[in-house]
């Protein structure tokens, strides 16, 4: 019985340690400081990302003989790499070296990549770039801490319905300790994931949908259907801009919940329709494991649902420009 209580364990430690940090020289020396890309004014600080991985980390300690080294120990790397890149700043060369790293270990450790090669290589792009459009969208208040918490939480109810109450708890976990984060982060927040939260928690989405499918929980598809609100905006906006010949790797304001923002619906309206968002699709992919015969369907909706909204807002963007430019 003791696993159920490792969400309350994580969501303990996360609040006392933000508590901690937030009254720390920590938090007046990691600072995210606003930019001509930024959609915040003022300097907040960037330790949000330590408190709410102490806190899954120490809820993980009551389920140590149900985890797999092969997330565990990669997640650990990416976050002292980009606990270090928070507090130093690294190359991208250097960034991306850890991510493949850890995507390739994990891929190597899970045997994707003997049981079939070329899936397996699949499988580790995907990986990377899990690991980072967690870190691009994590750019207005709320919104990172948001899919954490009904991400994860969507997971712990799939292992749920599938009898696995270990993975259930390892994903609660997550989600509860995403809470006491999301309490502080919420507009107006007063403190910011950094990559040390989002780089771990974008590997962590994609490390956890692989293991929920190797263990027969979910098809595939699940987590991507679960995350999309994440991945089709930044897939989509990254595509565009690669489209454009720009750098993909450099901070920008084009992402479609960005747009959001400028366009007058500010930090606290986008991060609510977004949340509607996660909410819906995370329901729609529970129920299509109770109706697998409708899983075609139900992708095939959300692909139009989010097309007709890209294409909406594009639209309306454009409309805005050539307002003020007018």
């Amino acid at each position: 019985m003791m696993i159920f209580v490792a969400p309350m364990v994580a969501a303990l430690v996360a609040l006392a340690l933000t508590l901690v940090l937030l009254k720390s020289k920590a938090a007046k020396s990691i600072q995210d400081v606003p930019n001509e890309r930024s959609l915040h004014s003022e300097p907040i600080p960037r330790v949000g990302g330590v408190a709410l991985m102490a806190g899954v980390l120490s809820g993980w300690v009551i389920l140590v003989e149900f985890l797999a080294w092969w997330i565990v120990l990669p997640l650990m790397v990416l976050f002292i790499v980009s606990l270090v890149d928070d507090m130093r700043g690294l190359s991208v060369r250097s960034r991306l070296l850890a991510h493949l790293g850890a995507a390739l270990l994990l891929v190597l450790a899970s045997g994707l990549m003997a049981q079939n090669f070329t899936f397996g290589v699949v499988v580790l792009l995907l990986v990377v770039w899990m690991t980072n459009l967690y870190n691009f969208m994590d750019g207005s208040d709320g919104l990172a801490g948001g899919m954490t918490l009904f991400g994860f939480f969507v997971y712990g109810v799939a292992a749920s319905l599938g009898n696995d109450p270990a993975l259930a708890m390892l994903n609660f976990s997550v989600s509860a300790s995403a809470v006491i984060f999301l309490y502080f982060n919420f507009y107006p927040a007063k403190v910011f994931m950094g990559d040390g939260g989002a780089i771990p928690l974008g590997f962590l989405s994609a490390a956890m949908g692989l293991w929920g499918w190797q263990r027969g929980l979910w098809p595939a598809w699940f987590p991507f259907l679960v995350f999309s609100p994440f991945v089709v905006d930044a897939s989509v906006t990254l595509f565009k801009r690669a489209l454009r010949g720009e750098r993909v790797w450099q901070a920008h304001r084009e992402h479609y919940y960005q747009r959001l923002v400028q366009m007058g619906l500010g930090h606290r309206n986008t991060a609510l329709i977004e949340y509607a968002l996660m909410v819906a699709v995370g329901i729609s992919a529970l129920w299509t494991l109770q109706n697998p015969v409708a899983w075609l369907c139900v992708l095939l909706a959300w692909g139009g649902i989010f097309l007709f909204a890209m294409l909406w807002l594009d639209h309306r963007w454009k409309a805005r420009q050539l307002v003020g430019r007018a």
